[in-house]
């Protein structure tokens, strides 16, 4: 069984508090899987589509820019849509550079909160579990004082040891699950900066390119 098998011994022998632990073990992990596939669908190659796009709007041919921009799910895509749509709109110039700006934050403000929903629970459920870990071997060693307080002076010894050895494995296990936790956050937040980043690169772009002329 191996390292299988270590954090089953700690929650047999940790007590009530290594529930309260499970279940955030559980959360997280269920958050962290949704924020993965949601990114995964968000991510695209902006430099990629920005090529394949650029050729028609600088033909001025916004109509399969937008068609182009409709095939996929991802973010950037959206925010690009949204600026040729009006730009389509309003015939673009110089001159309306600020409403196209405008309109194209519009659109980031409603992609950006989705990439960044549920993420910032993960480093709060992962401190929770720490100090749920703690809290239940506070609680294990008064009771083990408490045991051995009675107790025949020649067992106290190895009682205290037992109590402090089961005591410690709420505070193991919570870190168990607390770091796993921590680093699926910080990848899951750099993937969304990224993507965030790339957002605000390609939408300056494409403002730049349709109020040139």
């Amino acid at each position: 069984m191996g390292i299988f098998w270590v954090p089953i011994e700690f929650f047999r022998d940790g007590g009530i508090f290594m529930y309260p632990i499970l279940f955030i073990l559980a959360l997280g992990t269920a958050i962290i899987i949704e924020r993965l596939k949601y990114l995964s669908k968000a991510w695209i190659d902006g430099n990629a589509l920005w090529d394949n796009i650029e050729p028609d709007i600088r033909s001025h041919n916004l109509e399969n820019a937008v068609h182009q921009c409709s095939n996929t799910e991802a973010s950037l895509p959206k925010v690009l849509k949204a600026g040729l749509e009006k730009a389509m709109q309003l015939k673009v110039t110089r001159d309306d550079r600020e409403e196209l700006e405008n309109h194209i934050e519009e659109a980031m403000l409603t992609v950006i909160p989705q990439l960044e929903s549920r993420t910032h629970y993960l480093p709060t459920l992962a401190n929770i579990s720490t100090l749920l870990g703690l809290l239940g071997t506070i609680i294990g060693l008064i009771q083990a004082f408490q045991s051995i307080s009675v107790a025949d002076p020649s067992q106290k010894s190895a009682l205290l040891a037992s109590g402090i050895s089961v005591a410690m494995n709420t505070t193991a296990f919570g870190l168990i699950v607390a770091i796993p936790i921590m680093l699926c956050y910080s990848y899951i937040q750099s993937r969304t900066i990224k993507i965030v980043d790339m957002l605000d690169a390609f939408s300056i772009k494409l403002v730049n390119l349709l109020t040139s002329g």
